[in-house]
Parts: C-alpha cells; structure tokens; sequence
C-alpha cells in the first residue's frame, strides 16, 4: 500500500487574466506515488504547485479532477481516516493567541480523539527544544520558536505520514538541526516523510526520491543519487572582484563575488578562466567540485523553461 497516492489530479482556479470563464491549472494531472517509509522531496520554484498539492493531500482544498489518498483512505471519500493518519506542518505561521504551549498541544490531541497524550507532548517538548518554553503563551513566542510549535502539533497525535511544507523557512541554523535529527529518528521508525523545502542541500541530504514540479506538472522524478550521477558536468567555482562580461555571465550563476560554470572536461575549464583574464579579472580561490542537488535542480528548470500552466476556457 502506498503512503501517498495522487491519481492524475488537478487543481484549476479563475485567471485574473483573459476573458471571464479563462483558468489556469495549478496542478496539472500530476499522478505520484510515495512508498511507505520514504523520506521524499518535492521541489519546485514559487508558484510550482507543491503548496497546492499538499492542500489537496491535508483536505483543505477540493481538486478539479483526479484524486489523492493516504494509506489507503481517499482523502474525499473518506476525510476522517485519511487526515488521521497525516501530520502537516504548513507554511504560515498559524497559532492561537490564548493558550500557552502545552495547552496548545492537549487541544490538538483532542481534535484527533487523543487522550492521556502527556509522556509523547513531554518528548515532543524535549525533542524540538521547547520544553523551556511549554507554560508560555503563544503570543510571547518569536517565529522560530511558533514554528517548532507546529511542527509539534503536526506531529501530537503521532501520524504515520508526516508533510513537511517549508518547515525551515526563514529559522535559525539550531533549529534546522533540531527538526532535521527528530524528523530523521522518526522517518528510521517507520514514519513516512514528504518535505518541500527551497534549501536544495537539505533536500539532498535527506530525502530518497525526489520530484521536480515545474508549473504544475513534474518534470523530474527519481532517486536523489540518480539524478546526482545524470548531472552533465563537474563545476568550476571561483571569485570574483568586478562583473563578467554579458556574454561569459550568461553562461554563469552567479552570486555576489561567486561565479560557477558547468565545466564538462579540463578544456572546458581552461576555456572559462582564459576567458575571465581576458576580461580583466582575477579569478580567486578557484575549485572544481561535483554538481550538487542545486545544480540539477536549475538545469532541469532550465529544460523546461517554456513550460506553462495550461490555460483554457472553461465549459
């Protein structure tokens, strides 16, 4: 039985743009399956669809077509079962101002039917290092600390599939450990683990498989050590004090003082800084390294550049 399933789904909302009647499809039959016990990654730049496609998994919002389900349960057809056995931390900052930690954490044992859940709140407290900060009222909480507090009700009622929507967005490097090393001892128990996350290297680290959405589709889809190895090319990294020429930039990531090209052989290499000394610069602290999950991530953004959310007129 699979953890997750998304059968051909598809999620269609009105354009602002065009004549009245015209959507756009924010997920575009996507049909996915994740295995239990996965630790999966699905990433995509802003707008891809995975926020939307994680609403559909949670309930909360109704796809257009297709179907998603949890262990087995539709998640339609079949809400309570299929939202029991799923544990989301989202991406916004939700909370309610009125209670403090502890409190905040029986309530939510309570919308799952979980009773006496005191020793499994303690070990949640303990493992994301809020048990300092259990009697304090929500409202007195910075946002890293809010955010531990969600991953913690996501987690309260102990759910066999756990979605992770950003969960390090915009915290502190403690943290990140902290969630990454109590998210991993869970995911060795047995617990299934879907991440979305901007921060590529942890996505590498972490997860088995991987999906790349691009406009509400996937363009991308194997193991992580699959699509490392399918990289074209090493890279040739160094600084820089001073801007490339357009045409050598354009060839480049770049960033600040760092520039990196795709670098297939010792040719190719000798080519590039040949080409930055002819510019008039310097080029420091020169290094080769592997492609990273970084790298494959922008070339297979790049292969899709044309791609769009399909736009139609509804009937």
């Amino acid at each position: 039985m699979l953890a997750i399933s998304f059968q051909s789904i598809s999620k269609a909302y009105s354009s602002p743009k065009g004549p009245p009647g015209t959507t756009f499809l924010a997920v575009d039959s996507v049909s996915l399956g994740i295995e239990e016990g996965e630790f999966f990654g699905l990433l995509g730049p802003n707008g891809a669809g995975k926020t939307t496609m994680i609403s559909m998994l949670a309930g909360l919002t109704r796809p257009s077509s297709g179907s998603a389900s949890v262990l087995g349960h539709d998640v339609q057809k079949d809400y309570a079962a299929a939202r029991r056995k799923l544990g989301v931390v989202p991406q916004e900052l939700v909370f309610d101002p009125f209670f403090n930690v502890r409190e905040a954490l029986r309530i939510q044992s309570g919308y799952f039917g979980v009773k006496n859940n005191d020793a499994w709140i303690d070990e949640l407290l303990e493992s994301l290092g809020l048990a300092d900060k259990a009697d304090a009222n929500m409202r007195q909480l910075s946002g890293g600390m809010k955010r531990r507090v969600l991953v913690a009700q996501a987690l309260v009622h102990k759910p066999p599939v756990i979605v992770l929507d950003e969960p390090t967005a915009g915290v502190d490097v403690e943290l990140r450990q902290t969630l990454w090393q109590f998210i991993a001892k869970l995911n060795k128990q047995g617990h299934t683990v879907l991440l979305t996350t901007h921060y590529l290297e942890e996505a590498e680290a972490l997860c088995g498989r991987i999906a790349m959405l691009k406009s509400g589709r996937i363009v991308a889809l194997d193991h992580t050590s699959t699509l490392l190895k399918a990289a074209s090319s090493n890279v040739l990294r160094f600084k820089v004090d001073g801007e490339l020429p357009p045409a050598l930039a354009a060839q480049a990531r770049v960033t600040g003082r760092i520039v990196q090209f795709p670098a297939h052989d010792a040719l190719e290499i000798e080519h590039f800084l040949a080409a930055v000394r002819e510019s008039g610069l310097v080029a420091q602290d020169v290094e080769i390294r592997k492609a990273d999950l970084e790298d494959v991530f922008l070339d297979v953004m790049q292969k899709h550049a044309g791609t769009v959310s399909a736009i139609g007129v509804a009937s």
